[in-house]
């Protein structure tokens, strides 16, 4: 997630939640130590995206972006990895983004996350107990950050992909521990599976898909987000969101789409 969100947490959130959600089925929460995640589920690979977004203010315009995000394997001090590095292309070279980040291979527990935006370069190391600015990245702009966490926590901004190792099934909801790097603390954050529905993709197949859904507030604002994964191979396929009156939707293209600069760039 690249926006700051408000939400229930700690013991008495959980509390609340299981309450409040009793009537909608059972809610699993989701910690690092449980090791709940199906790692063997997250396919390496080039995975790219089309983004539009459009104000019902302005309704003959819509904005666009085209996402990858690149997902390999390595191994760190005699450990497997995920190596995860995204790339924001939108209509100018002042809207690009670059996204980074290491987690350990066996839970998914976040290692190392650099952001580069407008510019400016934000990059942290992560642990079970805390999260610090790396000192070793040349023009870190958050060198001097430091957050103590009062238990492990999972990358917010790698959403897309814990929501793929999820064992999503019906009537159930997960109560996920995220933080976004160099934001407000860790909080839980609740994903509902809302039903099934079945998509037509671009290359023409019918895919049976969860339907996953989560809301809140960002500051004044409200937030509503809808992920479709499927069923079959667990992969993202769709999104559709909206916030402070935006509305927004994301799809995986085919494997046939290309990183055209690795392509043609000789």
């Amino acid at each position: 997630m690249s926006i700051s969100k408000t939400s229930l947490t700690g013991a008495i959130a959980l509390i609340f939640l299981s309450i409040s959600q009793n009537s909608k089925g059972q809610i699993d929460t989701i910690r690092l130590k449980d090791k709940r995640l199906h790692t063997a589920w997250l396919k390496t690979g080039l995975n790219q995206y089309l983004i539009y977004y459009q104000n019902p203010k302005e309704n003959k315009s819509v904005r666009f972006w085209f996402w990858m995000r690149d997902i390999k394997t390595d191994h760190m001090n005699g450990s497997q990895v995920f190596v995860i590095k995204q790339h924001w292309y939108g209509s100018d070279t002042s809207t690009y983004r670059y996204i980074h980040s290491v987690n350990n291979g066996s839970d998914f527990a976040p290692i190392y996350h650099e952001e580069i935006s407008n510019g400016k370069t934000s990059a942290y190391t992560w642990k079970p107990d805390n999260i610090v600015g790396a000192d070793s990245v040349k023009a870190n702009i958050q060198k001097d950050f430091s957050l103590k966490f009062s238990e492990p926590n999972f990358n917010w901004n790698l959403d897309i992909e814990t929501l793929e190792m999820l064992p999503l099934a019906n009537n159930k909801s997960f109560a996920i521990n995220f933080y976004d790097a160099g934001q407000d603390p860790p909080k839980y954050y609740l994903y509902t599976v809302a039903g099934s529905e079945t998509l037509q993709t671009l290359d023409n197949k019918r895919t049976e898909c969860w339907k996953v859904t989560t809301n809140g507030t960002s500051g004044e604002f409200s937030y509503i987000e809808t992920y479709w994964i499927s069923k079959d191979s667990h992969e993202f396929l769709k999104e559709e969101s909206s916030y402070n009156g935006m509305f927004a939707y994301k799809i995986k293209l085919m494997e046939s789409a290309t990183d055209l600069l690795s392509r043609f760039a000789h």
